[in-house]
């Protein structure tokens, strides 16, 4: 005969964890579409450098001669000039340690700071390479309309210049933190038997579109949290000038910021050398350990030209810079990396944490990954809301024989 099956009830809920849940619900539908397009960008600027490589592999990488014995860098930086028609002055150099790289020189000038979109903020941001050693040009890119470019400042703030961009993303990124926190909460098996191992971390495909959806948003989110959560505070870093600060304090030990030298040029002194190449001269000594080196012409009347030594092709995390007197090309100050606090060398890290590039191609897979997740997570969890809300309370009838 046909018993009705004595229902059972679920073990209530705290409010602590009522209230979460709803938080979770209602902050996750609200930072929902901000989340995806953070997601998405971040996928798609993860290999970024690898895919450029790709494309312009002719450009990027040059025959090397024999001697091996590169043209003055102001003669090539006055090259770069004419290759940008004359009128724009080259405010970056990078060099690099491999011989077959092309050297990049650079060059940035801001637009209306207050225009409201990114476009209308730059003027132009323009950048030449060339051949070190022969000194053609290989390539010019307009990096203000970049591919690469645009999703960066897409991810950044919508390509919007007003600070409102940044506090969308920011916010949005402070809420996906709770998230994850709350989802953790909402994931965790309340024991370890077997049925609830397989439900925490296996995904059963074979189940029905319902089920597997859950175990998408569930599973794969405790999988890439660590990630995810690496990538939503090194946004913070940028977005929340507290929290940098934060950071920084908490990092140092200290709520002193770093003491900045105040290094000037003297415009009494002059040579007969081109400043600028003695410069680079004594930075390719100083740095012949380093991968890359970058120049800055000096800006100003007592400004400095400053030479930065990287460690790493793409990372920029671990340098050392030398400031030097831009009318005789003497060195003036040195500071290496090993002399900054550990608040100024977490900040200095930031950037290569959030790409994945400070652990190099399997960071970067990471950053892939975690960011395409990131991006799937609204979706399904908006399902798993939109299907429960649909669904009807039955209760089945047991058959007992």
């Amino acid at each position: 005969m046909a018993l009705t099956k004595p229902l059972q009830k679920k073990p209530k809920k705290s409010r602590i964890r009522r209230m979460s849940d709803w938080l979770h619900l209602w902050l996750g539908i609200a930072s929902g579409l901000v989340v995806f397009h953070l997601g998405i960008t971040g996928c798609i600027f993860a290999f970024q450098t690898e895919i450029t490589a790709l494309l312009h592999k002719k450009e990027m990488f040059i025959k090397v001669p024999k001697n091996q014995q590169t043209l003055p860098l102001s003669t090539l930086k006055k090259v770069a000039e004419s290759a940008l028609g004359g009128k724009k002055s080259i405010n970056y150099i990078s060099t690099y340690k491999a011989p077959d790289r092309a050297w990049e020189f650079g060059t940035y000038k801001a637009g209306d700071p207050k225009a409201f979109w990114y476009f209308d903020s730059i003027d132009y941001y323009d950048l030449v390479l060339m051949n070190p050693y022969t000194g053609q040009v290989t390539m010019v890119v307009d990096h203000k309309y970049g591919f690469f470019d645009i999703i960066k400042m897409l991810h950044w703030s919508f390509l919007i210049n007003h600070p409102i961009g940044q506090q969308i993303i920011g916010w949005s990124t402070f809420i996906f933190v709770f998230l994850l926190i709350s989802g953790m909460v909402m994931w965790w098996p309340k024991n370890l038997k077997k049925s609830n191992f397989d439900k925490s971390f296996k995904v059963k495909w074979k189940a029905k579109f319902k089920r597997v959806n859950y175990d998408l948003h569930n599973v794969l989110g405790f999988y890439v949290m660590i990630i995810c959560l690496m990538l939503a505070l090194t946004g913070m870093v940028w977005t929340f000038q507290w929290f940098q600060a934060t950071v920084y304090v908490v990092a140092s030990r200290s709520i002193t910021p770093p003491v900045k030298a105040n290094i000037k040029s003297d415009s009494t002194k002059t040579v007969s050398s081109i400043p600028f190449d003695i410069a680079f001269g004594v930075a390719k000594i100083k740095f012949k350990d380093f991968d890359r080196i970058g120049m800055s012409p000096a800006e100003g009347g007592t400004a400095t030209i400053y030479a930065t030594g990287y460690h790493g092709d793409e990372t920029f995390w671990n340098f050392d810079v030398l400031q030097f007197d831009q009318y005789t090309g003497k060195l003036l100050d040195r500071r290496n990396q090993n002399e900054k606090n550990a608040g100024e060398a977490l900040i200095g890290m930031n950037y290569d944490i959030h790409v994945g590039a400070i652990l190099g191609l399997p960071g970067k897979i990471m950053a892939f990954f975690g960011s395409f997740i990131a991006a799937s997570l609204p979706i399904t969890g908006f399902i798993i809301w939109w299907g429960k809300k649909k669904k009807k309370n039955i209760s089945a009838p047991a058959e007992i024989t």
